[in-house]
């Protein structure tokens, strides 16, 4: 059987860390077993959805390196969706109910007074076409409920396992609200079934709507997708992420200058027995990654963790993979990069310790240094330079003035480069050279 997986974003708000997981576990799997991805924005929330959020969603999956084979909308397949509904309808699936909120709250309340599960009590089964005349001429408009079989319904879920998922303790779900537009259940499974989607990759908050969709699939005829409820990623606090909360968005993280692929790790292998650890791609991680090793428990997003990891990828990154980036940080050669990469935790911040090679940089001395800052000055070796120039001249000034430790080396770095701490003069030094060193040791 040939893979085929879809992320199904409602173009609503922004991409955050936990929305973006699935879309990674799907494209993982279907990188795992050669199959295709499609992208289908569910905007079927006319009111809330938008272009510009279906706009930023793709920027967000190409940045994360996630290429869709297909995209589709919802809003498209309308056609589709009112012949399903058709179809139910005529086969006794789908039927009207006429209830106000106000009346199925007080259903529910009086349900739980009297110890029973408040679920719908299917009275609207009971009314005839007289009765649906009468409250239509009142100006009452039906929602549409799917009967359900009130069964057992088994799946095999490839995280969790054996479920089992009773639709007799559910109400029949509201497909069809009173405007008739579609809730999420019709158009979603109608458009699984027409993508010919076999896998369903979704959290773990989705189990429970599962047995009701399956009952869906089956009363439509179509083949039943397998699915694979994944954990949830949280905060660090272990709150939730939320589009309507403003939680941290993948365009902030773009942004405050984390690497994608950083990113791309920490919102899928988190939550796994896989490390939490530099991978040179995700078709590494695809590699890797079984659905059998994702745990049960919630996955925390820590973006002290995610600082972590990025540092420890730009550390060991290539000058050839950061090339392309590093000019407009004023990075032009491979020992700069090399000598100022240990000090970032993202890139952007090369910006600043480029200055310590190219300048402007305002020295400091303190007055009771002043005399060794000079001493410094006349002593500086004659050119070349390399990396073995900063220990033969300190150790030099050492035997000349007796200074040692810190008393030798932070008047000298503060002198050079104007802070306390940075790239290590070792391999500095050559790159900045002799006369701005001893520019700025005057």
């Amino acid at each position: 059987m040939s893979v085929v997986v879809r992320y199904a974003p409602s173009p609503t708000g922004k991409l955050h860390p936990g929305n973006a997981r699935p879309a990674i576990l799907n494209w993982l799997f279907a990188r795992r077993h050669a199959g295709s991805f499609i992208l289908r924005f569910d905007d079927t929330d006319t009111a809330r959805s938008t272009e510009a959020f279906a706009r930023g969603i793709e920027a967000d999956l190409d940045w994360l390196g996630i290429v869709p084979d297909r995209t589709v909308r919802q809003s498209d397949r309308v056609a589709l969706h009112d012949a399903a509904r058709d179809r139910l309808i005529a086969d006794g699936r789908l039927y009207p109910c006429y209830e106000t909120a106000d009346e199925l709250d007080r259903k529910r309340k009086r349900a739980r007074a009297l110890g029973r599960p408040p679920i719908y009590d299917r009275a609207a089964l009971a009314l005839t076409a007289e009765d649906r005349e009468r409250l239509e001429a009142e100006g009452r408009r039906p929602h549409w409920r799917f009967r359900l079989e009130g069964r057992a319904v088994t799946f095999t879920d490839l995280v969790r396992g054996e479920q089992t998922v009773n639709t007799d303790a559910m109400s029949d779900p509201v497909l069809v609200r009173e405007d008739g537009s579609y809730l999420y259940t019709l158009p979603s499974v109608v458009d699984d079934m027409e993508l010919g989607v076999t896998h369903v990759i979704r959290g773990e908050d989705h189990v429970s709507n599962t047995g009701a969709q399956i009952e869906l699939f089956e009363a439509l005829g179509g083949t039943v997708p397998v699915f694979a409820h994944h954990n949830l990623l949280t905060d660090s606090e272990g709150q939730g992420f939320s589009k309507r909360l403003g939680s941290l968005s993948l365009e902030d993280l773009r942004a405050q200058g984390y690497e994608a692929l950083a990113v791309a790790i920490m919102a899928s292998v988190t939550g796994t027995s896989l490390p939490v650890e530099p991978y040179e791609s995700l078709d590494a991680i695809a590699e890797k990654l079984d659905f059998s090793m994702i745990s049960h428990g919630a996955a925390r997003f820590d973006l002290n963790e995610l600082a972590g990891l990025n540092a420890r990828m730009l550390h060991t990154m290539s000058f050839e993979v950061a090339r392309d980036r590093l000019a407009r940080f004023g990075v032009d050669s491979e020992e700069m990069w090399l000598a100022l990469r240990p000090n970032i935790i993202r890139l952007p911040e090369i910006a600043d310790l480029a200055t310590l090679v190219s300048g402007p940089v305002t020295p400091v001395v303190a007055d009771e240094d002043r005399e060794f800052i000079a001493e410094a000055r006349d002593a500086l070796p004659p050119e070349p330079w390399d990396e073995s120039t900063w220990k033969s001249w300190t150790d030099a000034l050492k035997a000349r003035t007796g200074r040692k430790g810190k008393g030798l080396f932070l008047p000298l770095r503060l002198a050079l480069t104007g802070r306390a701490d940075g790239p290590e003069l070792r391999t500095l030094l050559p790159l900045v050279g002799r006369k701005a060193s001893a520019d700025r040791l005057s």
